[in-house]
């Protein structure tokens, strides 16, 4: 079943996280010191995600002066395609280059309010919520190109200094998969 992410209040400070890589080496929001910051709830099993992947590694490779930082929250337990081993698949499949971190009690998730997968969270130099919502208007099966155009604008209105034009649409994907 698909959700669309919580629309969080714009200006809310971005928060803290500590947690591992794939490598196991720990990452903070500290450590992300670019003038913007792109906080992605992601996952390898969802088809949202698979449809945007691609696209989105492209989007952020082009990306100079913005810190990109995948975060997998899901059961992998329950979910294994969401443990380490095919997050890694994933980076090879979809050429991300930015860290891909494990947020195995899923607090990380619940702290940002995220909800789906994926969830796209633009922090600006104050680290205060520039933008949240789509990648753009595309899903699998809609017949929309994957073009990347909301996240393109917004990260553009940051560089700038200027706020995001509303309105900012809703992200859809499959549901963060939380522990009973």
């Amino acid at each position: 079943m698909s959700l669309n992410s919580n629309m969080v209040p714009l200006g809310t400070p971005a928060p803290d996280f500590t947690l591992p890589d794939l490598e196991g080496v720990e990452r903070s929001l500290a450590d992300f010191d670019a003038p913007a910051l792109l906080v992605v709830f992601a996952c390898n099993h969802c088809p949202y995600v698979k449809h945007i992947e691609q696209a989105f590694g492209s989007f952020a490779a082009g990306q100079a002066d913005l810190d990109v930082v995948a975060i997998c929250s899901n059961d992998a337990e329950n979910y294994p395609d969401d443990a380490p081993a095919g997050l890694a698949e994933q980076i090879a499949r979809a050429a991300w280059t930015f860290p891909y971190l494990v947020d195995e009690s899923q607090e990380v998730a619940r702290a940002y309010k995220a909800a789906c997968t994926p969830d796209f969270f633009l922090y600006g130099p104050d680290r205060t919520l520039a933008y949240r919502g789509a990648f753009d208007g595309s899903t699998p099966g809609n017949g929309v190109a994957v073009t990347g155009e909301y996240l393109a604008a917004a990260v553009e209105s940051v560089r700038k200094g200027e706020p995001v034009p509303e309105p900012h649409y809703p992200s859809t994907g499959c549901g963060i998969k939380w522990r009973d």
